[in-house]
């Protein structure tokens, strides 16, 4: 199944216990408000220190009256893509994609191809299902071989003063409040936590890793 590339977000680690974060509220005009729209991604050491846990926040800015309506799209995947030797090309894909009320998890593997287009890696022999958390319940996670999967609504953990922000930009300021307005609290987002095993991406050094979603065409 071939799907079209919608949005990106990338960052590098030190596989060695450090913290990514890259981040995209508001400003996607392609895909702002849809489905398929990155509000965040997070990589870092788990609580498991021989693990990596790998985060994607789609659907961002839901209201809580809007988030029990609120559902992974089935048409679209979501794809954590790392680069182990440096080259910017994804080597190792991890992939999620919902299905009746449950969230697929594929690989790490390598992926049948690089760049726009992927296919689903249903071979893989790193596969776990999870169920999707209803919005107010308790979360729901699975684990197989190593691995642990969630997905499901969760309160958006990003923090910025965008108020502050525009004021800077505009000229108008030249730092931010301490304490900032938290320009997300109240709002939640759809969120996929996998958390894999350092020997499955190679226990030491640095990779690349960035995350994208992908429409089925």
């Amino acid at each position: 199944m071939k799907k079209n590339k919608f949005y990106l977000l990338f960052a590098a680690m030190a596989i060695v216990g450090l913290v990514v974060i890259a981040a995209d509220h508001i400003d996607a005009p392609a895909v702002q408000g849809g489905t398929s729209d990155i509000t965040d991604f997070y990589a870092f050491q788990g609580e498991n220190s021989n693990n990596i846990a790998f985060v994607a926040n789609v659907q961002g800015l839901l209201s809580p009256n809007a988030t029990g309506a609120a559902s992974f799209d089935e048409n679209v995947l979501v794809e954590f893509n790392i680069d182990t030797d440096g080259d910017n090309v994804e080597d190792l894909v991890i992939q999620a994609i919902p299905k009746d009320g449950q969230m697929y998890v594929f690989g790490p593997d390598a992926p049948m191809g690089t760049g726009l287009n992927s296919s689903i890696l249903t071979n893989s022999n790193n596969q776990l299902v999870v169920d999707i958390t209803p919005y107010g319940q308790n979360a729901i996670v699975e684990s197989s071989n190593g691995m642990m999967a969630f997905a499901g609504p969760r309160d958006d953990p990003f923090f910025m003063d965008f108020a502050q922000y525009g004021e800077i930009i505009a000229g108008n300021a030249t730092s931010f409040n301490n304490p900032g307005t938290d320009t997300f609290a109240g709002t939640n987002v759809m969120s996929i936590v996998v958390e894999v095993p350092k020997s499955m991406i190679g226990g030491s050094g640095t990779i690349n890793t960035w995350v994208e979603t992908k429409r089925k065409q």
